[in-house]
């Protein structure tokens, strides 16, 4: 399945190429705007992804689009001896460096520049993989999915963190408003790509949540595929393990 929209309507170029340059475009604001948008909330679902990876007591964790890496900077507080976040933007990693040089954690995490389609490392690696809100950007979502599944530890667990529709009223009619209309605003005030939150506005809008995203995880290969909404439904956690 490809997730048709692309952050730049007029351009030729592929999903791939256009998400890395918007991504690296934003990369200098996108944490604080990230906060502003989603009011900090956010950060407590990182943290029950966390507690779930956490659970199995991972030695290696892969965190994809891992962005400026703060779900990666979150994961050492688990038992990991070494986290690597990979993503497709340059921009984002060299903010995700600095904070992690920062906090003195260089030598636990690893910024890797890669595509999530074509991981670059080898079958049963990872006792954990995570997404947060970076699913939905995959150019072709099967492959990723099954990328995914091939680097990853028989038994080991896969968490994604992604933006949902609500389904009950008036939070349906309340996260439309807010995605169609104020999230853009805020982008366009704030960053300077004034088509990037827009696109991450119409993506989250059309992006197969809930039974569906579970279904298409079964069909890669995934098992014990469950899902849970969070904040009346804004997002929603879904996690997945391995034969």
């Amino acid at each position: 399945m490809s997730i048709s929209t692309k952050p730049y309507k007029n351009s030729d170029s592929s999903k791939k190429e256009q998400v890395s340059k918007m991504f690296d475009t934003i990369s200098s604001n996108y944490d604080n705007l990230n906060r502003i948008i989603s009011f900090g909330i956010d950060v407590k679902w990182r943290k029950k992804i966390v507690k779930m990876v956490s659970a199995i007591q991972p030695k290696k964790i892969l965190d994809i689009a891992t962005g400026t890496g703060d779900l990666a900077i979150l994961m050492t507080s688990t038992s990991a001896e070494k986290i690597v976040g990979l993503d497709i933007s340059a921009g984002m990693l060299e903010v995700g460096k600095q904070k992690i040089a920062e906090k003195n954690l260089s030598s636990k995490i690893d910024m890797v520049l890669g595509d999530s389609e074509n991981i670059p490392f080898e079958d049963n690696t990872f006792d954990a993989i995570t997404v947060s809100f970076g699913i939905r950007n995959f150019e072709n979502l099967e492959k990723g999915l099954s990328e995914i599944l091939r680097v990853l530890k028989p038994n080991g667990i896969f968490v994604i963190l992604e933006t949902s529709v609500p389904e009950k009223f008036p939070f349906k009619q309340g996260y439309k408003f807010y995605t169609k209309t104020i999230m853009p605003i805020i982008g366009k005030l704030f960053s300077k790509d004034k088509v990037a939150y827009q696109y991450l506005a119409d993506s989250a809008s059309i992006f197969p949540y809930g039974e569906r995203l579970n279904n298409i995880l079964k069909e890669i290969g995934f098992i014990n595929v469950k899902h849970a909404p969070q904040t009346f439904g804004v997002a929603t956690i879904y996690s997945a393990s391995k034969k």
